[in-house]
């Protein structure tokens, strides 16, 4: 089957300038002209383009995918074995980053008594000191004053303990998600009260007000989520409505 240019870039998002560019580099040649002159381009080559595509996405440049998708010895199995290699890798990473600000998502605690090794190895290039003034500001003296009077204590072990013990909650919730339970269900507002009793036991005691007003920040903030949702694609908005339901919950449970 073939296909023009403009098919081309409508299909995959890209311009007609870079499909263009991509010939002219010899990158993505199309498979042939009409006597006009005008491209045409067949699915091994739509195919092809699908490769360039997730190599470029993987921080590739061109002149390492033209390698690549050259090599006599790759057909299209070993490239979709490799990128799912890459795109899998790449998913843990942030993941683990994800691990590493678990805490500073729930009480953005700074000060941590920890070496510059320990704090690279749980934050990376997260800056931590500079969100001191934002922690002050959402959180106010006392939940603040709190969280970093324990945080100050914790030690990497400490820290470790606690980025499994979120891990799990949050992989819970994603695993909620995932088959379709509902947020205001039973389970997850389980789940969110485990949350809540992990915030509480670590920093500072985590009302259902504020832990519905966490749920807000998750869904609300794009920093927060993009951390939440790394997890689990629209975990932020399911979290929201969890939080919720569970304070809900726990407001009644308190008036009766």
């Amino acid at each position: 089957m073939e296909h023009t240019v403009g098919e081309v870039a409508r299909m995959s998002g890209q311009t007609v300038r870079t499909l263009h560019h991509y010939d002219r580099i010899g990158l993505l040649v199309p498979a042939g002209r009409t006597a006009s002159g005008y491209r045409h381009y067949s699915d091994d080559d739509v195919e092809r383009l699908r490769q360039i595509l997730t190599y470029r996405e993987l921080g590739f440049g061109l002149d390492r995918i033209a390698e690549i998708l050259d090599d006599p010895g790759a057909d299209t199995r070993t490239h979709l074995a490799r990128q799912h290699a890459l795109v899998t890798q790449r998913i843990e990473r942030l993941r683990a980053i994800a691990r590493g600000l678990e805490h500073l998502m729930e009480a953005d605690t700074m000060h941590l008594d920890l070496t510059a090794a320990e704090r690279l190895e749980l934050f990376g290039d997260f800056d931590v000191d500079a969100h001191a003034e934002e922690a002050r500001r959402r959180w106010g003296g006392d939940a603040f004053a709190e969280s970093q009077r324990r945080a100050g204590s914790y030690t990497k072990a400490d820290w470790d303990r606690h980025n499994a013990e979120a891990d799990e909650i949050y992989r819970a919730l994603a695993g909620l998600l995932a088959e379709g339970a509902p947020a205001d269900g039973q389970a997850a507002m389980d789940l969110a009260e485990r949350h809540r009793a992990h915030i509480t036991l670590w920093f500072y005691d985590c009302t259902t007000e504020i832990h519905r007003g966490l749920g807000e920040l998750y869904a609300s903030d794009e920093r927060f989520t993009a951390t939440v949702d790394a997890h689990a694609q629209g975990l932020s908005t399911f979290l929201r409505e969890a939080f919720a339901a569970n304070a809900d919950r726990q407001e009644a449970r308190r008036d009766r």
